[in-house]
């Protein structure tokens, strides 16, 4: 199952979308078994840049796949589909994440934020 950040009670003038969305983090980092190596196709619905084809074998493309399924996955499913946990952790520190996703995994899951002190 998983558990969806909460947005604020209103969005304050000036605020970011980023600020206001909520976030989809799994419960149990163990759950997330997604592909590691090969092409994948993510759907429209997360991935609608026209570049939505990911060669696994490529860690630039990796590290955007996951950069993108983060911000934009909506359901448990999607991370379930396209994450691996270990490639997570072992990517963490490298990828570019709004610090609002960030922060929600780190929360969740104190391994990542772990990986993240031991790296700087």
């Amino acid at each position: 199952m998983a558990e969806l950040t909460e947005p604020g009670p209103g969005a304050p003038r000036g605020s970011r979308y980023a600020d206001q969305r909520p976030y989809v983090v799994i419960e149990e980092f163990g759950e997330l078994d997604g592909p590691i190596t090969g092409q994948v196709v993510l759907s429209r619905r997360l991935d609608w840049s026209g570049r939505a084809r990911y060669d696994l074998d490529n860690p630039r493309r990796l590290a955007s796949m996951y950069e993108t399924v983060l911000r934009e996955a909506t359901t448990t499913e999607d991370l379930q589909l396209w994450l691996s946990g270990p490639t997570l952790l072992r990517l963490w520190n490298s990828l570019v994440l709004p610090p609002q996703v960030r922060l929600a995994w780190e929360a969740k899951h104190p391994v990542l934020a772990e990986a993240r002190r031991a790296a700087a």
